[in-house]
């Protein structure tokens, strides 16, 4: 009898530990590829017959085409903070590119939580998650983050969750690093039936279609046709590895075309991404969609990537997360609206938020005398922007292709099912003004509910990151009273006389926030209208709080050529505190050039304490274009 039950209790025990096995074996494993600046329609699953995208395309011919996948925002880090954590960089203040803000020490990496259920999690290798103490952050998410990282170091039968990033479709690749660089390390790579010549595709109406243009534009085919290329050695690797009818695969990009007028810019080109999700069989009744070549219209966002993935490693999901779980037994209710935000890109300070149905997408821009293609360093050394300013300069231009250069509307409102490139905006047109005030006050309602703190401005975030989190801090009314805040912000771009009425009272609010919002929204007003006003534009030149000095200096000088204007400015430009040198210049880039000219000094002064000292200056990290710089750019220099 002790024989029988001891064969009984190792039997017993055997087929425990097989089960537990089997159970861990039993979960998905995970791969994450993502690509770097793209828009869906320069792939060819989304109906682009020059694309050369096999891999990528094949993909969605076994699995589900998403048609309305957005990321939050439309410029790597915050994309990538909010995809790191699952939370909107309006909530968590990191929607400035780039910036290192704190964020609470109990919100972590969601692979964190993958991990605490068993899940091995690596990272290959970009991280710009935009926030402080960045290398104690990646350490708590990931098991490993590297170049050398995968699933190949996890323990035996440990189910995996692994990211690939490849950069070749990068805006460094497609338009900022040179002609030469890219016929280097893109082009000669490729085999002749992978390369797209010059004039193979058709060339998207916001741009000028001239050869000139048309070399500068076949680095965007040619640089994805690459990173398919390198897609394709990935995948071979995990069904050599005998892994593929084990995995789930997502492919996405970070956020939209990297192209002037896509990144950056809080429209539809700037935020839409490819995106495609591929089941095994073995897990096919995962999906909510139709799977082998399947497309769904569904809404999702770069928010929902986060508790979707928890909850298929079956780990807990923390309460800070709001987004939707995708797939799984506790699949979320689909939206019939998604809000998403824009924010400073470099030196190019901006504000954009944004409401989408999927069809029909709506932009608030709350500094629209800012035009779309902002005096952004990083962008301005490039060619095609280079051509585009000359081809602008000689009246080569058409309206539409012009308006970049333009100061914007306060709002936009584009029929993407009809306008792919949003050529006309529709906000004025009585046919749509009420989906345009269903998206208003969806946004509105969103905004507070959330508590978006990029309300602030950034010289107010900074401030408030020595001591605390920007996002604990939104939660407080008293400190942060939104909703007065929003009465005067959202007049900013209104051009009525009413609204300049209100916003030069708000110059004597008591609130330091509300008179920021206030002589924001007079930067915006046309020029006659703020003219018989000097006396309160100099008096708010002296306010005590720095972005409205600041402010107030820019319209004080470039409507009444104020020479204490300039000298303020001038210090601002060389100011120890980087938000008060950041507000400065970007805001001076867009006087005339004439008025701009008396900064070069200025700004050659920057340059000259780099060199001599080399040490850290705050303006030199934001200069835009200005004077010098710009017959730097001419000169290749």
């Amino acid at each position: 009898m002790k024989l029988i039950f001891k064969i009984l209790f190792i039997s017993i025990l055997f087929t425990g530990c097989h089960t537990a096995d089997k159970t861990t074996t039993s979960r998905p494993n995970i791969l994450w590829i993502t690509i770097e600046d793209t828009s869906p329609q320069f792939i060819g699953c989304y109906g682009n017959e020059t694309a050369h995208t096999p891999n990528i395309d094949q993909l969605a011919k076994e699995g589900v085409r998403f048609t309305n996948a957005f990321s939050t925002g439309t410029v790597c880090s915050p994309s990538r903070s909010t995809l790191i954590t699952g939370v909107r960089t309006f909530e968590m203040g990191t929607g400035n590119h780039r910036s290192s803000y704190p964020i609470p020490a109990e919100i972590h990496g969601f692979p964190y939580y993958m991990k605490e259920a068993g899940y091995y999690v690596t990272n290959n290798a970009k991280t710009d998650y935009n926030l402080r103490n960045g290398k104690a952050f990646i350490k708590d998410t990931w098991n490993e983050s590297s170049k050398k990282a995968g699933w190949w170091n996890r323990k035996e039968e440990q189910p995996f969750f692994a990211v690939f990033n490849f950069e070749d479709s990068h805006q460094s690749r497609t338009m900022t690093n040179p002609y030469s660089w890219y016929t280097e390390k893109i082009y000669s790579k490729l085999d002749e039936d992978e390369k797209i010549d010059d004039n193979a595709f058709s060339m998207p109406p916001i741009y000028k279609d001239s050869p000139a243009m048309r070399k500068q534009f076949a680095r965007v085919y040619n640089s994805i046709s690459m990173t398919d290329k390198k897609i394709g050695h990935l995948l071979e690797r995990l069904e050599k590895d005998g892994l593929k009818e084990e995995t789930i695969i997502f492919f996405f990009a970070d956020h939209g075309e990297g192209m002037p007028r896509g990144k950056t810019n809080g429209i539809d080109y700037g935020y839409r991404v490819p995106f495609v999700v591929w089941f095994p069989e073995k897990y096919k009744h995962l999906s909510p969609w139709k799977t082998d070549g399947g497309v769904t219209d569904e809404l999702i966002n770069f928010e929902d990537l986060a508790p979707t993935l928890i909850e298929l490693s079956g780990g807990n999901l923390p309460k800070h997360l709001k987004g939707r779980i995708l797939m799984g037994d506790h699949r979320s209710k689909e939206k019939e609206l998604i809000t998403l935000s824009s924010d400073r890109s470099d030196n190019g300070i901006d504000l954009v938020r944004t409401v989408t149905d999927g069809r029909y997408i709506y932009s608030r821009n709350f500094m629209p005398f800012i035009p779309q293609q902002r005096y952004i360093r990083y962008m301005e050394i490039s060619d095609i922007v280079n051509q585009m300013r000359s081809d602008l300069k000689e009246g080569q231009l058409d309206s539409l292709q012009k308006s970049v250069f333009e100061t914007r509307p306060k709002e936009y409102l584009f029929d993407i099912q009809n306008d792919q490139w949003e050529t006309k905006n529709l906000t004025d047109n009585p046919a749509y003004q009420q989906i345009k005030d269903k998206m208003l006050a969806h946004l509105k309602a969103d905004l507070l509910e959330r508590r978006d703190v990029m309300f602030l401005p950034e010289y107010e975030i900074d401030k408030i990151s020595k001591t605390g989190t920007p996002y604990e801090f939104r939660k407080d009314n008293k400190k942060y009273p939104l909703q007065n805040i929003f009465d005067i912000a959202f007049l900013s771009g209104e051009q009525s006389d009413e609204a300049l009425k209100t916003q030069l009272q708000f110059l004597n609010s008591a609130d330091s926030i509300e008179r920021y919002w206030a002589i924001l929204g007079i930067r915006s007003q046309p020029k006659n209208k703020v003219l018989p006003y000097k006396k309160s534009l100099l008096d708010a030149m002296q306010d005590d709080y720095p972005p409205v000095s600041i402010i107030a200096a820019v319209i004080a000088y470039d409507i009444y050529g104020n020479f204490e204007a300039k000298s303020k400015l001038m210090d601002y430009c060389l100011s120890e505190n980087m938000q008060e040198a950041l507000l400065a210049i970007n805001l001076t880039n867009y006087l005339n050039a004439d008025q701009k000219n008396p900064f070069v000094p200025t700004m050659q002064k920057v340059y000259d304490l780099k060199r001599e000292y080399n040490v850290k200056v705050a303006s030199l990290d934001f200069l835009g274009s200005l004077g010098v710089i710009e017959n730097s750019y001419k000169n290749k220099t």
